[in-house]
């Protein structure tokens, strides 16, 4: 029986370890063993200086060499762990170096991946876990801290993949000037991301959505977790809950309403993300609007999860 392998996803806000099993239970290829995540705003800056900032770089080391002892502790192995490194560090001028000094310090080598591997690979793991009727003909998006992902499927096949440079991060850094959210401030995030959304069908040839919208990634996943009071954090609860725009526009509204403090002492939303929030309900309200979804289906499982299934040692790697 083979042993627990694990993945790593470095992001341009969060870090996530997964420390896995391979299963033959029907729901999901993978028995957890432990996970982890760690939010460290690695692409803090990154827009206005086009590099890595030292201080994220350190907060980042810092959870990379936790990481790397979990790895071993769980008796999985470190030169087998599937790291993959997204937006942050495949656009800084010093992405490379700091590849080079995670491996050093840490023992875990980094894969930066381009835009198209990142989309494919969120889709692996998203395919693993959603109902069969959604994955047959959906539109899946992966909001990160630097770019989001798009990926349109139909027969449970990939269509196409575009990845844009709109992250929650960025357009914090952008926009956001007032505590509360201004309407100004937040009319810009949305406007921001309608421009991206309409580059996004330009390059579909048929100019047609798919019949089901699936949300991705930190972002919609706390989303989740607030409209449903989730405390503590269920994957189970998340995976496949379908989210109308009626409660997304109700969740909207409340959460604009709070200022920074009053969003983080939400139970629900984990410290760091209380202004990274806002910027994800723009990116999902110009979404909705721009293709007049009814509803969004959350899916917890994404790039992590397809990183752990594509890693070099899996069984499932030629999926």
């Amino acid at each position: 029986m083979p042993g627990p392998r694990a993945a790593v996803d470095i992001g341009s806000n969060t870090l996530r370890l997964l420390i896995a099993e391979p299963s033959a239970q029907p729901g999901t290829p993978w028995h957890d063993v432990h996970r982890a995540h760690r939010i460290v705003r690695l692409g803090e800056g990154l827009h206005a200086s086009g590099r890595l900032s030292e201080p994220g770089m350190a907060r980042a080391l810092a959870a990379l060499q936790e990481f790397a002892q979990l790895i071993t502790a769980h008796d999985a192995r470190l030169d087998q762990t599937h790291a993959v490194a997204t937006a942050a560090m495949r656009e800084a001028e010093n992405g490379r170096e700091f590849r080079d000094r995670i491996e050093a310090e840490t023992g875990i080598r980094v894969q930066i991946i381009d835009g198209e591997t990142e989309a494919r690979l969120s889709l692996a793991g998203a395919m693993a876990v959603l109902h069969a009727d959604t994955r047959a003909d959906m539109l899946l998006f992966d909001i990160g801290g630097g770019s989001t992902e798009f990926i349109r499927v139909r027969g449970e096949a990939l269509v196409d993949a575009v990845s844009r440079r709109l992250g929650v991060v960025r357009l914090v850094e952008a926009h956001l000037r007032s505590d509360p959210p201004s309407a100004e401030d937040y009319r810009a995030m949305v406007r921001t991301a309608g421009m991206h959304l309409d580059a996004v069908a330009d390059g579909w040839p048929d100019g047609k959505p798919p019949r089901h919208l699936v949300g991705t990634a930190g972002t919609v996943t706390t989303l989740a977790a607030v409209h449903l009071d989730l405390y503590p954090y269920d994957i189970a609860r998340i995976n496949n809950l379908g989210m109308s725009r009626v409660e997304f526009t109700a969740l909207r509204d409340r959460l604009l309403a709070m200022n920074h403090a009053e969003r983080q002492g939400v139970r629900t939303i984990e410290p760091g993300r209380a202004d990274l929030i806002v910027a994800g309900l723009a990116i999902i309200d110009a979404i909705l609007e721009r293709w007049h979804y009814p509803e969004l289906i959350v899916v917890d499982a994404g790039l992590l999860e397809g990183a752990w299934l594509k890693a070099p040692s899996s069984p499932y790697d030629a999926l």
